[in-house]
C-alpha cells in the first residue's frame, strides 16, 4: 500500500470509494432502543407517507462530534470526524489533536495503481464521504452504512474468499455517483441546496453511519482514524474497526431504528450487514461536550468554511431542494422534485433538445406520460430494500434526450438520495451507449478511454459495435463490465469495459472509472488547494452535445435500472430509475416506458427487440453467453400475485 503525500495523488490521478461488513444491535452505549419510525400518514389520494420533519441542530452536530471524539480518545486515537444532513450539506468536519490530514487507497491486487487506487487523499474526503453514503443510502425504511456499501459493490456478492464464483455485488459501480464533476449534484456555493455532491464518491470503508430523528433520516457520521481508505473483502468474520467504532458512538442518540438496519433486508437471500461493532462495545459517551473536546473544526475548500458547527436543512422544505411537487410540475400528487431554493423546480418535464439530431425528438407530452407512467409502476411495486415487508417501492426516476439533457425528474417522498444522481446516471448511460455517437465520442476522448472500444469490438466480434445498432440497457452494459464474463465466474476473462481481476478493485472498475478519473484529480487538487481550480460541473472529456455539456455529464453506472427510448426504430433518449433492488429498478424503467409509450401513442416504446443486447451472444470458451437485457422481479405487485409483468413487451 503506498503512502504519500498531495504531489503523490496529484500526480497520479483520484480517488473515490471504500470499505465492507456487518451487523449490529442496540444496546451498551444506547441507552434506549431508537424507536421504529412512524412517518406522517399520506393524505386521501397519496399512497406514500411524507418523511416528518426532522432537521440536525448546531448544538446536535456537536454532541455527535464530541461522543465520537469520546470514543476516539478512550481507544488511543486521533480521527478526523464529518457530520452531513440528509441531502449532503457538510456541517462540520473536526480534526481531533494528532489526526493525520491524508489517508490511503489500497493499490491493485497485482501492487499496480490506476485510477483511484495507491493514492494519497485528505482525510477530510474521505471522512464527508462516509458521511453522505451514509445518509444518502438510508431512508426510513432502510438503514444503510459504509460497510453496506462495500457488501454490494465488490466481485462477488456476498465478498469473501469463499464466495468465488457468485455474481458481483447488487449496487456493482454505485461507487462512482454523487461525483464532484456531477451536473447534477450541487456545490457549496449554492448555498444550502441539495443534493450536494461527495468529494470521493460514495465510500465502502466501514465508519459511515446515518443519523436518525424520530425514525427519519437527518444526515450521516463518517470517521476517519486508521489511515486507510478501503474496503472489506470479507464479510463472513466481524472486524474491530476503529473508524466503524468511534462512528458508531456518535450515532448514540441518533440511531437508526434497529427494525430497518441493513441486516433487516436481504439481497438475493443474503442478508446485508450494518456494523462489525455493537453498540455494547462502545464506552458510555452520551454527555459528552463539544466545548470540552481538544481539535478544531477543519476547513475544506468547497464543503465547508471551518467557521463554525451548522444546522442541517429539513428534508422536503424547499431550502433541502427536495420538496413535493405542485399540481402544475407534476399530475401524481406523491411526487417530489428538485428545486432551487426559491420555488423553481431544477428539472421541469420538457421536449427534447435535440432537434438538429432527431428528426421527432420527445415532445413534452410524450416525456410527462413517461415520467407519470413509471410513477405509477413504482406506486404499486412490491419494494425489496425496505421494511416492513410489502412496503411500496420508492425511486427516483430521470428522462434525457440523445444529448443527454434532463427532460424531467422525479421522486416519491421518501425514496434514498443517491437515487438521485444515479438515476441520471443510467438513463443517460443507456442513451449513450445505444447511439450512433458512442464510438465517435469515446474514441476522441483523452488517456485510456479509446482502448475500451477497441477492446469492445474485438470482445464481441463485432467491428462496428456502439455504432447504434444495438439498444444497451444499463444491465447489459454492466455485463461487459464485470471483471469476469460471465458475471463472478472464477477463471473467465473480464468484461471489455472492466479491469483484468488482477487489477480491480472498487476504487479502477475499468471504463466507468477512467471516464472520470481526471475530474477526480482536479478536484482532489482544489479541495487541498494545491490547485486554485476546481473540475468542471460536467464529468468527462467527451466533447458536448449540441454545444452543451457532454452526454454523459454525471458519469457512468454499471448497475442494472435503465432502458433506451425509441420511436419507430429511431433512439430518442433513455430513462432510468434508482432507489430500490435491481430488478425493481428494471421493471420501473422498461414497464413504465411500455406504459408510457402506449398512453402518448405516436410509435414510441422500447427498443424493437431484435436490436436489444440480449441478441448479442458472447463466445466464451466452448459455449455461447447471452447479453441479458432486463430483469423484471416475480409477483412484484402489491394486492396481486400477478407475474411475468415484462413479458412480450
Amino acid at each position: 500500500m503506498r503512502r504519500g503525500g498531495t504531489t503523490g495523488w496529484l500526480a497520479a490521478s483520484a480517488l473515490v470509494l471504500a470499505s465492507c461488513g456487518g451487523g449490529g444491535s442496540s444496546g451498551g452505549g444506547s441507552p434506549t432502543p431508537t424507536p421504529t419510525p412512524t412517518p406522517t400518514p399520506p393524505p386521501g389520494g397519496q399512497v406514500f407517507a411524507v418523511p416528518a420533519a426532522e432537521s440536525l441542530s448546531s448544538v446536535e452536530v456537536g454532541t455527535i462530534i464530541a461522543q465520537a471524539a469520546a470514543e476516539a480518545r478512550a481507544r488511543g486515537a486521533a480521527a478526523t470526524i464529518a457530520v452531513t444532513d440528509r441531502v449532503g450539506n457538510v456541517l462540520a468536519v473536526f480534526a481531533m489533536p494528532g489526526a493525520a490530514a491524508t489517508a490511503s487507497i489500497p493499490p491493485a491486487p497485482d501492487g499496480t495503481s490506476r485510477d483511484a487506487q495507491g493514492l494519497t487523499i485528505p482525510s477530510a474526503g474521505a471522512a464527508i464521504a462516509k458521511a453522505i453514503t451514509g445518509a444518502y443510502l438510508s431512508s426510513g425504511g432502510n438503514a444503510f452504512s459504509s460497510r453496506t456499501a462495500s457488501m454490494i459493490v465488490q466481485e462477488h456478492f456476498p465478498p469473501a474468499p469463499t464466495t468465488a464464483g457468485l455474481e458481483s455485488g447488487p449496487l456493482f459501480g454505485v461507487q462512482f455517483s454523487q461525483l464532484p464533476c456531477s451536473d447534477l449534484a450541487a456545490r457549496a456555493s449554492d448555498g444550502l441546496i441539495g443534493p450536494k455532491r461527495s468529494p470521493l464518491g460514495l465510500a465502502a470503508d466501514p465508519g459511515g453511519f446515518p443519523l436518525y430523528q424520530n425514525g427519519v433520516v437527518v444526515g450521516g457520521i463518517g470517521v476517519i482514524a486508521d489511515g486507510v481508505y478501503g474496503l472489506d473483502p470479507n464479510v463472513l468474520d466481524r472486524d474491530n474497526d476503529l473508524d466503524e467504532a468511534i462512528a458508531l458512538a456518535g450515532t448514540v442518540g441518533f440511531e437508526a431504528p434497529t427494525g430497518i438496519r441493513a441486516e433487516r433486508i436481504t439481497a438475493d437471500g443474503t442478508s446485508l450487514r450494518y456494523s462489525d461493532i455493537e453498540y455494547a462495545q462502545i464506552g458510555s459517551v452520551a454527555g459528552a461536550s463539544f466545548a470540552a473536546t481538544a481539535g478544531a473544526l477543519v476547513a475544506v475548500m468547497g464543503y465547508h468554511s471551518g467557521a463554525g458547527l451548522l444546522a442541517g436543512a429539513t428534508y422536503g422544505t424547499e431550502a433541502s431542494g427536495v420538496r413535493a411537487s405542485t399540481a402544475a410540475e407534476f399530475a401524481n400528487r406523491d411526487a417530489f422534485v428538485l428545486t432551487n431554493g426559491v420555488g423553481v423546480n431544477r428539472y421541469p418535464v420538457r421536449s427534447g433538445t435535440d432537434a438538429g439530431d432527431v428528426a421527432t425528438p420527445l415532445a413534452a407530452a410524450e416525456a410527462r406520460a413517461i415520467l407519470e407512467e413509471a410513477f405509477a409502476v413504482m406506486s404499486r411495486a412490491r419494494a425489496q430494500i425496505r421494511q416492513p415487508l410489502d412496503s411500496r417501492a420508492q425511486v427516483t426516476i430521470s428522462l434525457v434526450d440523445t444529448r443527454g439533457a434532463v427532460l424531467g425528474i422525479v421522486r416519491s417522498p421518501d425514496a434514498p438520495v443517491f437515487g438521485i444522481d444515479v438515476s441520471l446516471q443510467k438513463a443517460r448511460t443507456a442513451n449513450f451507449f445505444s447511439g450512433s455517437f458512442a464510438a465517435v465520442e469515446l474514441s476522441g476522448a483523452a488517456g485510456e478511454v479509446p482502448q475500451f472500444v477497441t477492446r469492445l469490438r474485438s470482445f464481441l466480434g463485432d467491428p462496428a459495435a456502439l455504432i447504434g445498432s444495438t439498444a444497451f440497457s444499463d444491465r447489459a452494459h454492466g455485463n461487459l463490465s464485470r471483471p469476469y464474463f460471465p458475471d463472478g465466474e472464477v477463471g473467465q476473462p473480464n468484461g471489455p469495459f472492466s479491469r483484468p481481476i488482477q487489477q480491480f478493485s472498487p476504487f479502477s472498475t475499468g471504463l466507468q472509472s477512467a471516464l472520470v478519473v481526471g475530474n477526480l484529480a482536479q478536484h482532489l487538487g482544489f479541495v487541498t488547494g494545491a490547485s486554485g481550480t476546481d473540475t468542471p460541473r460536467a464529468c468527462t472529456t467527451l466533447p458536448g452535445a449540441g454545444g452543451g455539456n457532454p452526454r454523459l455529464a454525471n458519469g457512468i453506472q454499471i448497475f442494472p435500472g435503465s432502458v433506451p427510448v425509441y420511436r419507430g426504430g429511431v433512439l430518442v433518449g433513455g430513462i432510468g430509475v434508482s432507489g430500490d433492488g435491481i430488478d425493481q429498478d428494471d421493471m420501473i424503467s422498461f414497464l413504465g416506458l411500455h406504459n408510457g409509450a402506449v398512453r402518448a401513442g405516436g410509435a414510441l416504446g422500447n427498443a424493437p427487440a431484435a436490436i436489444r443486447a440480449d441478441r448479442i451472444l458472447v463466445q466464451v470458451g466452448g459455449r455461447q453467453v447471452r447479453l441479458r437485457y432486463v430483469n423484471c422481479p416475480f409477483a412484484p405487485f402489491i394486492g396481486t400475485d400477478v407475474q411475468n409483468v415484462c413479458q412480450g413487451l
